[in-house]
């Protein structure tokens, strides 16, 4: 967890910026994080990070169109010396609040950097843990909550929710329980899949989730929500689809389980952490082919290490990640190889 010093430094970055533009990755940590954040202080504009594996500088354009006069970086292990660069040059702050296992050499001495891998104890909560603890909101416990179970964290006020929202909630210590059955899950996968449609329609969606009061402002369907739940169920019939597909080629594996697709919806990471639930006794590695390029996302325990290891000597292969949940990419002509080293590896 962050220490009281990090917790101070970071309010007195939000109470300085009058502007800011918070660049936050694309899924329910980096969308809770910003959300907590913004409605702490009441201000400045989100902008979802779709690019991977890094921020690349195109996105400083932004900070520009939105007249930003602070940059806040949530749930993003990679960023561009661009990015980097072109804030230094018009003397822009940037705080960057993370999780991921990097390397601390990577970060300008100019960028307030918060991670608790870093810390004594060391730690990796959500960023949108850090971000609730540094901001401490009663209100926004339930996003925080979301953005947690989402990146396979239960935090303690898991209890708070349960006791506020009971039938929301399940009796259970396994994070991925509460994500895949029970009715507060559904909000995560409504929000998860709303970042998944067009700009206009994402921007609409964050306008009106910083404003929500509870979770059945995004669970019970109305006028102002309608293209959330619209864009979540044209995702849903696809995902249910593929999640049978993999679940048929369980048996057909050894203690890797091995599926790819291709197709319009990229949804690796979530069949990666559903799968991995139905089935925790396998190494699960979840490919999505898009052209020359493939996509990936590993589950099992301590797969870090062996990913990392059978990335070596695989050209232009990017990745990285937590201990028991990585993702990479790579070009599609080397999927093959890759999958070869996972399995000889564990």
């Amino acid at each position: 967890m962050l220490n009281d010093v990090q917790i101070k430094e970071i309010r007195e970055h939000l109470e300085k910026a009058q502007n800011p533009v918070f660049f936050f990755d694309n899924d329910p940590d980096g969308l809770c994080a910003f959300l907590i954040l913004q409605r702490y202080i009441g201000r400045g504009k989100g902008v979802v990070i779709k690019s991977f594996p890094a921020l690349d500088e195109n996105y400083f354009r932004k900070v520009q169109e939105l007249n930003g006069d602070y940059i806040f970086i949530l749930d993003k292990p990679v960023v561009s010396k661009g990015f980097f660069e072109r804030a230094k040059e018009v003397n822009i702050p940037i705080v960057w609040i993370d999780h991921h296992e990097i390397d601390g050499e990577e970060i300008p001495e100019f960028v307030s950097y918060y991670n608790p891998i870093f810390n004594n104890p060391k730690s990796n909560e959500p960023t949108t843990v850090l971000c609730y603890y540094a901001t401490k909101k009663k209100e926004d416990e339930w996003i925080a909550l979301i953005g947690s179970v989402s990146d396979s964290y239960l935090p303690g006020f898991y209890d708070n929710f349960k006791e506020k929202f009971p039938e929301l909630a399940v009796e259970t210590k396994d994070p991925f329980k509460v994500l895949y059955e029970s009715k507060i899950g559904e909000v995560a996968f409504i929000m998860s899949n709303g970042l998944k449609d067009s700009t206009t329609n994402v921007v609409n969606m964050l306008r009106y989730l910083v404003k929500v009061k509870s979770p059945y402002d995004i669970l019970e369907e109305n006028g102002k929500n309608r293209n959330m739940h619209k864009k979540s169920l044209e995702i849903r019939k696809k995902y249910v689809q593929l999640l049978e597909k993999a679940k048929k080629v369980y048996k057909k594996n050894g203690r890797v389980l091995f599926f790819k697709y291709g197709g319009d919806l990229s949804v690796s990471g979530e069949l990666a952490n559903n799968v991995k639930y139905l089935f925790p006794d396998k190494i699960v590695v979840v490919a999505y082919l898009k052209g020359s390029k493939v996509n990936i996302s590993l589950r099992g325990s301590n797969i870090r290490e062996k990913f990392l290891e059978a990335l070596e000597g695989i050209d232009g292969a990017t990745g990285g990640g937590h201990k028991d949940a990585v993702g990479g990419q790579m070009s599609a002509d080397s999927l093959e190889k890759f999958v070869d080293k996972i399995k000889t590896l564990v």
